[in-house]
């Protein structure tokens, strides 16, 4: 099944209303269900269900292994977990500290919202198939100002206006009901309408502005990550399959009787004592064309190595050298190649995920009173903050150091910490503590000191007024 990417879903019509939503709905479904089918098709190969299982054989039949080798999975597994394992954070942009509140309490609301975890659903969708889509509503009240869901490809999509800027006027998702038919809810700036049967059963404006379904993709192609590797990852299946199958023949070789036949009796002597007994003249041999296990090996070796290079995972088979070190290892292995293409994918995550937040904010600022901008937040991907840790350590002290360099630059720079805002603003406030400790403690010292000073001249002025004159009386002594 040749594929190429998704196709983008395109309308000549600038303003959806209830006078044209049923047929741009109906055209967009014609392009829709050409994605569905091959979206369809990636789901399943990443979940197992690949070509292989179809194979068949001519000549002897009973022996026909399908071995799988999910190498599809390990892509999107890798790709998911490297990328999106840890969470995403939103920092401050510039140097305006008046909204460092506003951003830690946005923080914490996607922490409320598990949208870490609903991250890495995504980026499952979008890795598999090319695109993931998002959908964000207002929440009941203040302390749940809103509610992020994750959305199946299959069941939903955008409809971009054919101009300028491709903007995006349609959002539609839809559910199967029991008897297969699909009710379409679909979301413009300014309507929210429920279609049946080509008929409009609700029509309700809404006050958000915008179309609260947001589109991920991996890139312009709209590409999986496997979906380009595709022929190797059937050439690896049926290799593997057809490799067991060879050793599987060889073991139930035929055996041939050269210048002589065999009966029945003597057939089931054979059977049970595994020996055979044959007159001069008559030769038996087993029929058996075996495969090079080398030879497959290197075959399989050498799809596995190429899967890997197109897709940018690092290569665990990597040679030993004297000379390793952690970044010689990361660019030997392959782990450049995979940190250049993660690159790649937060650039296109970012553009997607402005537009996420642009809503998240209106939310914020009409239920929560939080004032913030889309332009006041910088998105932060956390991944290998641990690795050469000993230079950015050192990294993050010479800057400490350099009284030219402010210190939440040096925090932000040395790449060491997964929210350097919030380890800058945790490390200021740990600081300022020590410091005021400091500062009472010096100032209980001195005034220790002053006191134990003022104890000592009071005892000693006591004792030089009163003195004996040597006739048993006592007189006042001058100072």
């Amino acid at each position: 099944m040749p594929m190429f990417g998704r196709e983008k879903i395109y309308t000549d019509v600038e303003r959806i209303t209830a006078k044209n939503v049923v047929e741009v709905l109906h055209k967009a479904l014609l392009i829709h269900g050409k994605n569905q089918n091959e979206i369809n098709y990636l789901w399943e190969y990443y979940c197992g269900k690949t070509p292989i299982l179809s194979k068949t054989k001519e000549i002897r039949k009973e022996i026909n292994h399908k071995i799988n080798v999910n190498r599809a999975n390990e892509v999107v597994t890798f790709k998911r977990g490297y990328g999106f394992g840890e969470p995403i954070q939103y920092i401050r942009r510039g140097q305006d500290e008046k909204l460092t509140d506003g951003i830690n309490a946005l923080n914490e609301y996607m922490f409320q919202e598990d949208k870490q975890a609903k991250d890495s659903e995504l980026a499952e969708w979008f890795y598999t198939c090319g695109l993931g889509l998002r959908m964000v509503l207002p929440g009941p009240d203040a302390d749940e100002p809103f509610k992020i869901y994750t959305l199946d490809p299959r069941y939903s999509f955008v409809v971009r206006y054919n101009g300028l800027g491709e903007n995006v006027v349609m959002g539609v998702k839809f559910i199967l009901k029991e008897n297969k038919q699909p009710i379409y809810s679909i979301y413009t700036p300014e309507f929210y309408f429920e279609i049946e049967n080509g008929i409009i059963t609700k029509n309700e404006a809404h006050v958000l502005g915008c179309v609260p379904i947001f589109e991920y993709k991996t890139g312009t192609a709209r590409l999986g990550a496997f979906e380009i590797v595709l022929p190797l990852l059937d050439a690896i299946n049926e290799a593997e399959s057809n490799r067991l199958d060879d050793v599987v023949q060889f073991v139930n070789s035929f055996l041939a009787l050269l210048g002589g036949t065999i009966d029945d009796e003597t057939a089931k002597k054979l059977d049970e004592y595994k020996m055979l007994c044959l007159p001069e003249g008559v030769d038996a041999k087993y029929l058996s064309a075996a495969l090079k296990q080398n030879d497959i090996q290197v075959l399989v070796n050498n799809l596995y190595e190429t899967v890997l290079t197109i897709t940018g995972l690092p290569n665990r088979n990597g040679g030993s050298s004297t000379s390793d070190t952690g970044s010689a290892v990361i660019m030997r292995d392959g782990w450049e190649s995979a940190e250049a293409q993660m690159k790649s994918i937060e650039n296109e995550f970012k553009r997607s995920e402005k537009e996420f937040l642009r809503l998240v904010l209106r939310i914020l600022k009409d239920m929560c009173g939080i004032d913030l901008n889309v332009r006041d937040i910088d998105i932060k991907f956390s991944r290998r903050n641990y690795d050469n840790l000993q230079t950015k350590s050192q990294v993050l002290t010479t800057m400490l150091n350099n009284p030219k360099i402010h210190p939440e630059l040096a925090f932000l720079h040395s790449g060491m910490f997964l929210d350097p805002e919030g380890a800058y603003l945790q490390s200021k406030k740990w600081w300022e503590e020590n410091q005021q400790k400091a500062k009472e403690a010096f100032e209980s010292e001195v005034q220790s000191d002053n006191e134990k000073s003022t104890d000592t001249e009071n005892t000693g002025a006591k004792g030089g007024r009163n003195t004996d004159n040597g006739n048993g009386t006592n007189t006042e002594e001058e100072k």
